[in-house]
């Protein structure tokens, strides 16, 4: 479940605790491509380890290795846009 492509996730460690994205990609070896995308949620695109992330109820229709653009299209069509772009209250330290 965390690494099926258009989940919604929260990051739980480092300094972007608390971040929304979306799963990009399934890299292997307990990691994921994660975007935010930045300019909507603050997340940068990178592999994080499935160890940092919860998953979500939500989930968006995009392909793998989606853009940013196709991925905040895929949120408005879905509606998921403001939920996304709300900080989820995790302890960053």
């Amino acid at each position: 479940m965390l690494d099926e492509v258009g989940r919604i996730v929260v990051k739980i460690a480092g300094r972007d605790a608390g971040f929304k994205g979306v799963v990009v990609n399934s890299l292997g070896g307990g990691r994921v491509l994660v975007t935010g995308p930045p300019g909507l949620t603050g997340l940068r695109r990178r592999a994080i380890n499935v160890m940092h992330i919860l998953p979500t109820p939500y989930r968006v229709e995009i392909k793998r290795d989606a853009s940013d653009e196709e991925v905040v299209k895929a949120l408005e069509s879905s509606g998921l846009i403001d939920y996304v772009k709300k900080r989820a209250d995790v302890s960053r330290w």
